[in-house]
């Protein structure tokens, strides 16, 4: 692809890309105001979908009728894109994003009236390819297994019915899109980083096997796509960093200044606010990888030698990421109609916790009777603790939540599912019922709403062959351009490479200690992939790196986990140039975001529960001051 003709003037060496959208929710000022910025002189680009998103675009386009009007895209973009489509027209920006989710086509029409209805003559491309559903009900027809990639399990033994399936796509085809014109372009379900790896192989004419360049734009993309995580968002820093400053209530959106070599530096808008520092930009590379290849459609880059230090104020430079070949797959998340699910919430307050929660445990069992044979999933959690000696009502007071799932819409309907009579028994009847009888203080939610069941649905990630693929990219002008699969791949085995720390020192090594939680000097990040949990940690100063990575063995997380270990794989790797030890705790968050039964479906807290836990830390690293 290089020496291809392209108008665009390349005066400029270095591509600048502004991340405007970590997510469906992010806030919609961010194309309006990058939009407004003309040194962003290339490409404003975001991530509009989810796991959780794409299930249920992912289900409505399957349960669509042929004559229905409604669309499978995210329109949370068209609020945001509205009110920059001038200033992109007059800066000669280029946008490139996801949002199209299950309807990228359909999309790209409402976006061309759109462009249209402002006066201007933005052009509009889209990529599809992403739906493999066909493709994937014939192999598994064929016999093919489509093993989870985080617990091998077969899909034959998943329980539910598919109903589609979507493969994750590089950025080859948003490339393309960019090389025959398009000012705009919308795409499905392509990998988050896609559009960053897509939009720099336009800007500086890379090819398919430039993978030292690919690598570096994949973990530019990796850093920008979750919008502000990289500028202050989720940063274990904010208390003295952001919460005393000013600057913790408008965090700047990313900006990327990707090289001709592939090298970048992370910044912001300088008018808002937000950090951008060696410290969350570890934090952010750290989160959802799964170890120390980072795979993608296009290339698989190497992280365990990555580089990152500060150029000056709000400025981070990258280096040192190794590109390799892709792998002749890449995932697929196939989505699945779970059933119903519902809860019903009571306060409890005082004494004897646990003996309530046992009282209420046994009297709704037994108001259910044989119908708990009915439920999928039925937990009772308690949330929160009684303090010590409370000042208020509400520091002795705790969540009970009664969570369920079903098949049977009937027992989850409340009376509320069509054709159900009002007095047919249901879980929110069988709990409820108990009030009178039940503990010292019993107190439901009067919020009842949640009771009554609501769809949620099942995703299970495997590998699906690129070959396989029909990867189209369709132009403004009515042209289809395939984009075939790689023609040079590598083979990596399934499970990456896992192990504790080689020659740990002594943990008396550094002197006295001080028994604290581990966050007081470790900062960390941890996110979900599916059901799977990856947690980083690290710290600030390379003189205690030595003692983390002594510390941090398989075995010392399990026991720090305590009953949340669910005994499962857990794999280890280190990245000693950021001074961070990663983990992976495979399978460990019940099914994943979409069907899950934990208040924390996306395993963020994972982190903050570790970092919470008590160690023993060096009197000397722990005397230079708390993060």
């Amino acid at each position: 692809m290089k020496g291809v003709a392209e108008s665009r003037d390349r005066s400029r060496s270095v591509l600048r890309i502004g991340g405007v959208s970590g997510g469906v929710f992010d806030r919609f000022r961010s194309i309006q105001d990058l939009a407004k910025d003309p040194s962003i002189h290339a490409v404003l680009f975001g991530d509009w979908i989810s796991e959780i998103s794409m299930t249920f675009r992912g289900n409505e386009r399957a349960s669509r009728t042929p004559d229905a009007e409604q669309v499978a895209f995210e329109m949370s973009f068209i609020s945001a894109l509205k009110p920059a489509i001038q200033d992109i027209a007059k800066n000669k920006q280029r946008v490139a994003v996801n949002a199209g989710s299950c309807d990228p086509e359909a999309m790209a029409k409402v976006v061309q009236q759109l462009v249209k209805d402002h006066g201007t003559d933005l052009k509009v491309s889209w990529v599809t390819g992403d739906d493999v559903t066909t493709q994937f009900k014939e192999m598994l027809k064929s016999g093919e297994k489509f093993p989870s990639l985080p617990s091998d399990t077969p899909i034959d033994q998943w329980g539910v019915e598919p109903v589609c399936a979507q493969a994750y796509l590089g950025g080859v085809g948003i490339a393309e899109a960019l090389r025959h014109g398009a000012d705009i372009v919308i795409c499905g379900r392509v990998a988050d980083a896609a559009p960053v790896v897509g939009a720099a192989m336009w800007f500086h004419n890379w090819g398919r096997e430039d993978f030292t360049e690919l690598a570096h734009a994949l973990m530019a993309g990796h850093l920008l796509e979750c919008s502000s995580y990289v500028t202050g968002g989720y940063y274990t820093g904010f208390k003295k960093e952001l919460l005393q400053s000013r600057n913790c209530t408008n965090l700047g959106f990313p900006i990327g200044e990707i090289e001709s070599n592939g090298e970048f530096v992370i910044t912001k808008e300088k008018t808002a606010g937000g950090i951008v520092n060696v410290s969350t930009v570890t934090a952010q590379l750290l989160y959802e990888i799964q170890g120390p290849l980072y795979y993608n459609s296009d290339v698989t880059a190497r992280l365990d030698g990555i580089h990152v230090a500060d150029e000056g104020p709000d400025r981070v430079r990258v280096t040192g990421v190794v590109g390799l070949p892709p792998p002749p797959t890449t995932k697929i998340g196939i989505t699945a109609r779970g059933g119903w699910q519902a809860e019903v919430h009571f306060f409890l307050t005082g004494l004897d916790i646990a003996e309530k929660v046992e009282l209420v445990k046994r009297q709704t069992l037994e108001s259910m009777g044989e119908y708990q044979k009915e439920f999928t999933t039925l937990t009772f959690n308690v949330t929160g603790s009684v303090a010590e000696n409370p000042k208020n009502q509400a520091s002795a007071t705790v969540d009970l939540r009664i969570f369920a799932q079903s098949k049977n819409p009937d027992i989850m309907s409340a009376g509320s599912h069509k054709g159900v009579a009002p007095d047919t028994p249901s879980f929110a009847k069988w709990v409820i019922e108990n009030c009178l009888q039940g503990y010292p203080g019993g107190t439901p939610a009067m919020d009842l709403r949640q009771s009554t069941g609501k769809p949620f649905f099942e995703y299970w990630v495997a590998l699906f062959p690129q070959n396989k693929i029909n990867h189209e990219m369709h132009t403004f002008n009515g042209m289809t351009i395939p984009v075939p699969a790689p023609t040079v791949t590598a083979m990596y085995p399934r499970q990456q490479v896992s192990y504790d720390t080689s020659s740990p020192l002594p943990l008396d090594s550094w002197g006295p200690t001080v028994r604290a939680p581990l966050g007081h000097i470790v900062h960390g990040r941890s996110g979900d992939k599916s059901s799977d949990c990856n947690l980083g940690l690290f710290v600030r100063h390379a003189d205690e790196w030595d003692w983390l990575r002594s510390l941090l063995s398989v075995g010392k997380l399990r026991e720090l986990l305590e009953e949340e270990d669910t005994g499962k794989k857990i794999d280890r790797f280190e990245i000693p140039s950021l001074n961070a030890v990663h983990f992976l705790l495979r399978d460990h968050l019940d099914r994943g975001a979409n069907s899950s039964s934990s208040y924390d479906i996306l395993g963020k807290n994972v982190c903050e529960y570790i970092r919470y836990k008590k160690v023993d830390i060096p009197k000397v690293f722990y005397d230079r001051g708390t993060i």
